[in-house]
């Protein structure tokens, strides 16, 4: 967090309440630092208590104000429209919601169950609706918004061996296209960002292997590895006054991947 003086800072975030699912770790933790670096009332949502917990005492460390966490189980949409009413109660509006918690297991086409697609659907796709259902009427309130949903690169290339989750990453890109045409007389702005493969915690352990990071520098432009912070400061102009006139588009952060 002590690179803050060396990118860009939007004065328009400063005191907007930002809701960020999966904030405690990966990408998530470098949208709850960013966010909170622009002075923003930071809110996020993760089922990882100890870490959501430690990162909002790092931030206070830092000299930031300190984030809102909530623990919640986005799969349970009852938890997910309570939390949302606790931070409605608690900070009187939402001007910014990220929907960027998933989970991209690997998995083969014979693994699939009737049981783990409904989970698979419900950890990546359906609390992203859901989300954006619950913060829409605080939006048209106030007569502006900006929603962020997370997509993936993953059902362009496309990607193998984890075939419901890249289905709902491309479903993702659809819901953000017909909710910016419903939404935009309400000048409620939605979005969408298609990281590629970034470099995460998660990444490191669990498939970054040297056959992997060949594979993803073969096929990127950019000779070197993504990082959570980059795909953090996109979203941060996504959400800003200084993307006023753009919605209904997916942005692709990959190195040039595709």
């Amino acid at each position: 967090m002590d690179q803050a003086s060396a990118f860009a800072t939007y004065p328009s975030l400063k005191e907007r309440v930002v809701v960020i699912t999966g904030g405690a770790s990966g990408i998530g933790e470098s949208l709850v630092q960013a966010f909170a670096m622009q002075h923003a009332r930071v809110v996020y949502l993760d089922l990882q208590e100890e870490a959501g917990t430690a990162l909002a005492e790092q931030i206070v460390e830092a000299g930031y104000p300190k984030p809102s966490f909530h623990q919640c189980d986005l799969t349970n949409i009852a938890a997910l429209q309570s939390t949302l009413a606790t931070i409605l109660q608690t900070h009187g509006r939402i001007d910014v919601l990220v929907n960027n918690a998933g989970n991209d297991t690997r998995h083969t086409i014979e693994e699939v169950t009737s049981e783990s697609w409904d989970q698979s659907i419900a950890v990546n796709l359906k609390h992203q609706f859901f989300m954006c259902q619950g913060v829409i009427p605080s939006m048209r309130a106030q007569g502006r918004g900006s929603i962020i949903n997370m997509s993936s690169i993953g059902w362009v290339i496309p990607s193998t061996h984890l075939p419901v989750y890249v289905t709902s990453k491309a479903a993702i890109v659809g819901m953000t296209r017909t909710l910016a045409h419903e939404l935009g007389p309400d000048n409620i702005r939605v979005n969408s960002v298609m990281p590629g493969a970034i470099l995460t915690d998660r990444q490191r352990r669990l498939w970054l292997t040297d056959a992997y990071k060949a594979e993803v520098l073969g096929r990127q432009a950019l000779k070197r590895l993504l990082l959570p912070e980059e795909v953090a400061r996109l979203i941060l102009f996504l959400a800003s006054d200084d993307s006023s006139a753009i919605t209904n588009q997916s942005y692709v952060i990959d190195g040039g991947w595709i």
